[in-house]
């Protein structure tokens, strides 16, 4: 994956596509971070999920300042942080629908005989990694809490 991004990297320069280029920038270096703090070299290959769980986080800050900046109406800003959100999802695996994951909470509420609502937050652990990635936690977050309501 790391290397796939490299390569995209290299066509957007050529295509003089400046946002797309930031945006992979930004994803590589955050690569090298990540190898740094694990304490590896930066040249050294991450791995894909590494790299998936980095994209991930780099699309929760898009989010988050995507909300911070509408709540202090700065809506170019937005519009700059949506079309960034828009490339860094390009490289995260397809969410599944909603339905889909009330089928799993559900199957994995039975499995696990969760009816106490103090431990939503194993449930919500349980669903995640029975979903590996496919789903975002504020959504299984809302499917776990409709479950026990």
């Amino acid at each position: 994956m790391q290397e796939k991004i490299k390569i995209q990297m290299t066509d957007a320069m050529r295509a003089r596509d400046a946002l797309r280029v930031s945006v992979l920038r930004g994803m590589m270096a955050a690569f090298t971070n990540e190898l740094v703090a694990k304490g590896k070299k930066p040249v050294d290959p991450l791995s894909d999920e590494d790299c998936l769980a980095v994209i991930k986080r780099l699309t929760k800050q898009r989010k988050d300042s995507i909300e911070q900046f509408g709540k202090g109406g700065r809506q170019d800003l937005v519009e700059k942080e949506t079309a960034e959100l828009k490339i860094l999802e390009e490289y995260l695996p397809a969410q599944i629908p909603k339905e889909e994951i009330f089928k799993v909470a559900k199957q994995v509420q039975e499995k696990m005989g969760m009816t106490d609502p103090t431990k939503k937050g194993v449930l919500m652990g349980a669903i995640l990694k029975e979903l590996k990635g496919q789903a975002d936690g504020s959504t299984v977050k809302e499917v776990v809490d409709s479950l026990f309501s």
